[in-house]
């Protein structure tokens, strides 16, 4: 080992945890050998240490799903390349359901580990008994048997990671803290240590439990905090012989495995224990809190009933140590927005070394190539509101995420604490009209009106059902509203405001003032960045409208490509209001209003009007395919806007009802049908790029339709009426996966269940497929195209009824 850091190294990781030695020994197999580690204590003493290491390779998304299971081959061939064993043990994991619901959310995850690739099938409860046979399955009702997944030594695997990097050169300093980060322009520029400084040009930040301090460091927001996390060894037991599966009770909130002849019995308990600001110091090494009984209390009961043998079994102790949890119990990957240079590994979610292998990768994939090697957006570094970065926030919220960990994935299920955060305009209308509200970006949207009770979670026909059938029904036949204010809003201004945005955005942006245009954001790749309308306002002035999560990752993206331009960027999105006025009755509400010359305005055309008198900008397009426009005013003249709408027929209508329709629609959404690993070619939207090239990503397009790249996004209309597709269904044609499900709701205006997919090679329309949902096909049929008004006559549409 080095006495003494360099002076400079390309990229200095910080954290000698899981993820800080997987992200270096990738570093140095990217060529990136002058790489080091620094580790305020010793390797792998804040977390990994503790950990109890299942690797179980299925998550609910594809590349979540792969990155584990590049995670599950690289702890299995790392001894042979190191010399250092890692503990391997490769004896799967069982997971039982003890509730219909939960039986109905393993058969799904069973369905959808088809679809990737992973092996897992549903067994008999008797086949249950036998793999584990000191449970207790009197009440077991099914159970999933996956033969793959494993678990490691976690101090093991930190250190064969790290003997592989440093025989390529890499480093690792231990006993080496980090007292500053320095900055520049916004990029950062090396490390403060107590050996020195250390100019660099990227870090990596893998600081587990202390990220978000060493974030404020360099000016970045880390939003996660840890909660107390147990889990009860004992001593050896009778009719525990060599190495047994994973032990998954989900339902009563339990995982359990063997341990040294013992058992080891850990729990996500239903609420968990933030810890207090200042007990996890500088001095905190290989460290773990004091027991707590009471609080294990409820989880250990669960357990002695489903293992009889622990009530005579001697406990070795209750482990209790801290784990680091995100606002949304996903971790955080990628580049932050604030700082250039500055990359997260952080948040693992007490998932670290199940995703540390092929987290590690793709981090330092992005911090080479300036990409992760597949779409990782949902771990995307810059996802978050800056609201939840608040330690008040921070500590309400991850109590509760730890205990999802374990709760059933419920369509519509919400988060109940730290709520609140952002109000629209309309809230208080929208609360006196009895929306069942959910959080988005930490705004509150109103999900349907008219609600009653809270809604009972279920896999089959939600409480919501008649409700959103109603709201649709409204836009429909007569006039609904939608609130698009979430949506984020960037002010592009500037001489240059043409050129740049031709640049950066894949559509026809030289177009005159007055127009709408919706375009692609791409990478070099060819795949989206990023998909939004802008509203041309003047020569110099454009307005964009982005996704609701998506307002900090496109301004950063944005503003890395506005060197050279004469350009000014601003996130303008809590300024205004933007009401969707949609339906046939639309116009007739608008001119009642007062909005005169509203139904002249062309099809993707906008215009500043009064309406209600106040002033308004509105835009004829629709994102539920029947006539409106959107309308953009001062957040503060909403409530007046809205209690004339309202009050000349309008109804409020929901993110359900307009999910619903968009499916029917064909519309595809980011994060959805659009992604990082996928070019407009692929989902039919190539006739919104610009002929001519020019823009960003424009070569790799043209390499892919000159590959022969078609279309592979399809629509399926399900035969069974009372079927409930989610997404992330896998779908069959004579009896072979040929897709996934990527959306999908009821069709109120087609009347059947409804779902967009990507499809793995062409089908011709009419094929007759089906749909796996939780272990039943379900027969429908391909539909290219949308299902509802495939020409578009609806929206585009002056007035479908005389005013």
């Amino acid at each position: 080992m080095a006495k003494e850091c360099p002076t400079h190294a390309s990229v200095v990781v910080i954290g000698g945890g899981i993820m800080g030695a997987s992200t270096l020994y990738h570093l140095a197999k990217l060529g990136v050998t002058d790489a080091i580690l620094l580790e305020r204590n010793k390797l792998t003493s804040g977390t990994t240490w503790h950990s109890a290491a299942q690797v179980r390779a299925l998550r609910h998304s594809r590349n979540l799903t792969r990155m584990i299971q590049y995670s599950v081959d690289l702890y299995g061939q790392l001894e042979q390349e190191t010399g250092q064993s890692v503990g391997w043990i490769q004896e799967g994991s069982l997971s039982i359901a003890t509730t219909q619901d939960r039986l109905t959310h393993v058969r799904r995850q069973a369905a959808l580990a088809q679809a990737f690739g992973v092996e897992a099938t549903e067994i008999s409860v008797e086949e249950a008994k036998e793999r584990w046979p000191l449970m207790n399955a009197d009440d077991v009702l099914g159970a999933v048997w996956s033969p793959a997944d494993g678990r490691v030594s976690p101090s093991d695997v930190c250190a064969a990671l790290v003997k592989g990097a440093k025989r390529l050169g890499a480093k690792l300093f231990e006993n080496t803290g980090v007292t500053g980060i320095l900055t520049e322009n916004g990029r950062v520029r090396g490390v403060e240590t107590t050996s020195g400084t250390v100019t660099c040009d990227a870090i990596a930040l893998c600081g587990g439990l202390w990220s978000r301090e060493l974030g404020e460091m360099a000016g970045a927001r880390v939003p996660l905090w840890p909660c107390e996390h147990f889990y009860l060894l004992t001593k050896p037991i009778d009719g525990i012989t060599g190495n047994m599966p994973t032990l998954s009770d989900h339902d009563n909130h339990l995982y359990i495995r063997d341990d040294s002849g013992g058992l080891l019995v850990g729990c996500f308990e239903p609420m968990g224990k933030a810890i207090k600001p200042g007990i996890l110091d500088e001095s905190f090494e290989f460290g773990l809190l004091p027991e707590d009984w009471d609080h294990f209390e409820p989880m250990m009961m669960n357990a002695l009933n489903r293992l009889p043998a622990l009530e005579t079994a001697e406990v070795k102790m209750l482990l209790n140590g801290p784990e680091s949890f995100t606002p949304d119990g996903a971790f955080m990957l990628g580049e932050t927005a604030e700082t250039k240079g500055l990359f997260l590994g952080c948040g693992m979610n007490s998932v670290g070394i199940a995703s540390g292998g092929g987290a590690g990768m793709n981090l330092a994939h992005a911090i080479v190539h300036d990409h992760t090697a597949y779409d990782l957006s949902e771990a995307d570094a810059k996802r978050f509101a800056p609201v939840f970065n608040s330690v008040e926030h921070l500590m309400a919220r991850v109590p509760e995420i730890l205990g999802t960990h374990y709760e059933i994935a419920y369509p519509g299920r919400q988060l109940k604490t730290a709520r609140d955060l952002r109000r629209l305009p309309l809230d208080a209308e929208y609360r006196t009209a009895r929306a069942h509200m959910g959080q988005v970006y930490g705004w509150e949207r109103p999900l349907y009106f008219g609600k009653t009770a809270e809604p009972a979670m279920t896999f089959g026909k939600p409480d919501w059902f008649d409700a959103v059938g109603a709201e649709v029904r409204a836009a429909h036949e007569a006039a609904a509203i939608f609130d698009a204010s979430p949506f984020g809003k960037i002010e592009v201004t500037g001489s240059d405001a043409e050129a740049f945005l031709c640049h950066v955005c894949a559509g026809h942006m030289g177009r005159a003032p007055g127009a709408v245009i919706y375009t692609a954001m791409l990478n070099e790749r060819g795949t989206f960045e990023s998909d939004l309308t802008a509203q041309r306002l003047a020569p110099d002035h454009y307005r964009l409208f982005v996704g609701t999560n998506a307002v900090v990752r496109d301004l950063a993206w944005l503003a890395r490509h506005a060197e050279g331009f004469d350009v000014a960027l601003r996130d303008s999105t809590e300024d205004h209001a933007v009401l969707g006025l949609m339906g046939p009755n639309a116009a007739r509400i608008a001119a009642a209003c007062g909005a005169f010359g509203i139904d002249d305005i062309a099809y993707f055309k906008h215009a500043s009007l009064m309406m209600a008198g106040v002033p308004i900008r509105a835009a004829r397009l629709s994102y539920v395919g029947e006539a409106g426009w959107e309308i953009t005013c001062a957040a503060s003249d909403a409530p007046a806007l809205y209690a004339a709408m309202t009050a000349a027929g309008a109804v409020p209508a929901g993110l359900f009802a307009q999910t619903a329709m968009r499916i029917e629609k064909g519309f595809c959404a980011m994060g959805h049908e659009l992604d990082g690993d996928v070019t407009p070619v692929a989902v039919g939207l190539d006739f919104a790029l610009r002929k001519n090239g020019g823009y960003l990503g424009a070569d790799a397009v043209a390499a892919a339709k000159a590959a022969g790249e078609t279309s592979r996004v399809c629509t399926i209309l399900l035969d069974d009426v009372d079927a409930t597709p989610l997404g992330h269904e896998p779908i069959y044609h004579d009896g072979q996966i040929v897709g996934e499900t990527s959306s999908a709701a009821f069709g109120y205006r087609v009347g059947r269940p409804i779902a967009l997919g990507h499809l793995h090679h062409v089908l011709a329309d009419a094929t007759p497929v089906s749909v796996d949902i939780a272990g039943v096909q379900v027969p429908g049929r391909i539909v290219i195209g949308p299902a509802f008004d495939p020409d578009g006559t609806r929206m585009r549409s002056r007035s479908l009824v005389d005013g």
